[in-house]
Order: C-alpha cells, then sequence, then structure tokens
C-alpha cells in the first residue's frame, strides 16, 4: 500500500528571535563594556622559564628602556585613595573628575605637581606628554617611594575588608592579597632597576615579583625575591 504525500512542506525554523538575542547581547556589551587606556610606555622586558602569572590585585613599578620609572595599581579604589594622600602631602589639588579619570590610568609616568595636566590630556596626547621623565625616585624628592607606601597600604586594607566582610558572612574568599611587581625593558640599565628595587628595601617590602617574558608566551612573572 503507497503512502501518501504529506501535503506539509519542509520544516523551517524561524531564526528572527535568535537575531533579536543576538543584536540585544551585543549592544548590553557594548554599553557596558569598559575600555581600558593605553599604557604610557612599552618595555619588552627579558625572558625567563617562570610560569607565575600576574595576579589581578597588583602594585606594579614599570622601567622602560631610559630608566624612568611608572608607576600602577591595579585597583581603582586603591589607586584613588593613593592619590587623595598623595594629594594632600605635597599639596596638589585635584578635582573630582580628574580623580575620575585617574582611576582608568593603568600607570604614569610624571611629578605629581604634573599629573592633573596629564589626566586632562588626551590619550594620544599621553604618549608625547612633556615633561615624562618618570616619577621622581631620587634622595632628596622620592615620590615613587609615598606612591608605594600609600598604594601598598590601601590595597591591602581593601583587601582585609573584603575578606573580613566574607568570612563574616560565611562566604568563600578566594582573592589574593596584593603583590608587588617591577617590570622592566631588557634594554634597561642595572642601575635603574636597583635604585626601585632600593625604593622597595626601604619601605621594608622584601618580597617582590620579576616580570619577565615567557618564550612564546604571554608576559609573566618570574620568582619572588627575598
Amino acid at each position: 500500500m503507497s503512502k501518501k504525500p504529506s501535503k506539509g512542506g519542509a520544516p523551517s525554523l524561524d531564526m528572527t528571535p535568535m537575531v533579536d538575542l543576538a543584536f540585544l547581547l551585543v549592544t548590553f556589551f557594548m554599553l557596558t563594556a569598559s575600555f581600558r587606556m593605553a599604557e604610557p610606555v612599552t618595555v619588552d622586558p627579558p625572558s625567563s622559564i617562570g610560569e607565575v602569572t600576574l595576579p589581578d590585585n597588583h602594585i606594579m613599578v614599570t622601567i622602560d628602556g631610559n630608566g624612568r620609572a611608572f608607576f600602577g595599581i591595579s585597583n581603582g579604589a586603591a589607586k584613588l585613595a593613593a592619590l587623595e594622600k598623595m594629594a594632600q602631602k605635597y599639596g596638589v589639588a585635584f578635582t573630582e573628575e580628574q580623580k575620575k579619570k585617574f582611576t582608568g590610568l593603568p600607570s604614569f609616568g610624571v611629578d605629581i605637581k604634573d599629573l592633573p595636566r596629564y589626566i586632562d590630556a588626551k590619550e594620544e596626547e599621553r604618549q608625547a606628554f612633556q615633561p615624562q621623565k618618570g616619577v621622581p625616585l631620587d634622595s632628596l624628592n622620592n615620590q615613587l617611594r609615598d606612591w608605594i607606601s600609600n598604594g601598598g597600604a590601601e590595597a591591602v586594607k581593601i583587601y582585609l575588608d573584603a575578606k573580613d566582610k566574607a568570612e563574616g558572612s560565611g562566604q568563600e574568599f578566594k582573592a589574593e592579597k596584593p603583590r608587588y611587581a617591577i617590570k622592566c625593558d631588557g634594554k634597561t640599565k642595572y642601575i635603574s632597576v636597583k635604585d626601585v628595587v632600593k625604593t622597595f628595601t626601604d619601605l621594608k617590602i622584601y618580597q617582590f615579583n620579576l616580570i619577565t617574558s615567557l618564550e612564546g608566551s604571554s608576559t609573566v612573572l618570574g620568582p619572588k625575591k627575598n
């Protein structure tokens, strides 16, 4: 007995809802994403076989090939608190808009008296900003030491407050304690790195990481220095 031909055509799938959902997701990410500002300096760190990755919570000093020091904190709240302490100590005023912009800067390498003008500059102008001699770290004006001291203290305080809050509510706390790190170019002179290391040790910070580049991979942290 022969089968009767089906009256219906080939099955079809309406993709309109899927397309609408895709556009909604794209729109959501475009509106909520925050674009990372470019680093003020690019360095090519020396290679090593270390495989310890850089944690999200860190205080880092970058030294370029000319020996200039650039300072950065990954935690925006700690960065803002450090700025307010530095502003009070050095008598430099910052507007609320400048403070907001400062939290988005990955790092900077200028004297604090030039920092308001640096913050107000457009991103492409910051690459050629003058004077950009690095954060001062000489014996008579060691602003880098103050940035490390204030930034590190604030980052640790925020970490401990978050830990106490999580433990108090019975939640698991997985965040890492802030780490100090030094990143330098492969052509940086040893004396420049030595000056930064001395700044750390003067603050009784004896554990930090040297950032190196793993051949064929991404930037990683070398072993801790004691």
